[in-house]
């Protein structure tokens, strides 16, 4: 019983949250569950956070954020000496173009890689192929 209400109200407390993103959600509850089943009720809220940080991580753009990169033409490469990876920062010295009409979404050409970018922390959101 004790096991039920932990998840419940793990559940209640994440999906309650009016900032958060379907992903994320998503990754929480899943998490939760398996930790539970797992390691009990310290596994579901161990399972929740990492299933949190999961969701939110891989969150993919739309399909118009990424069709409208691909259209664009292509922008002299920038080139940084870190590896370009999805759910890592990119220097703040990389420019970004906007993308009209998806103002939480940037992109810039780095390493011959188009990328899109969260522009307020400069994180990758997708590589582009």
């Amino acid at each position: 019983m004790k096991k039920f209400l932990l998840i419940s109200s793990a559940v209640a407390l994440i999906a309650g949250s009016a900032a958060a993103q379907q992903s994320t959600v998503n990754g929480a509850v899943g998490g939760a569950v398996t930790g539970a089943i797992v390691g009990g009720p310290i596994g579901a809220a161990v399972g929740g956070i990492v299933g949190a940080a999961a969701g939110t991580a891989i969150d993919p753009p739309p399909e118009r954020v990424v069709t409208y990169v691909r259209q664009q033409p292509v922008q002299q490469s920038v080139v940084v000496q870190e590896r370009v990876v999805v759910g890592e920062p990119i220097p703040q010295q990389v420019v970004l173009s906007p993308v009209p009409e998806a103002p939480g979404y940037g992109y810039a050409v780095v390493n011959q890689q188009r990328v899109i970018v969260d522009p307020r922390t400069h994180t990758v959101v997708q590589i582009v192929e």
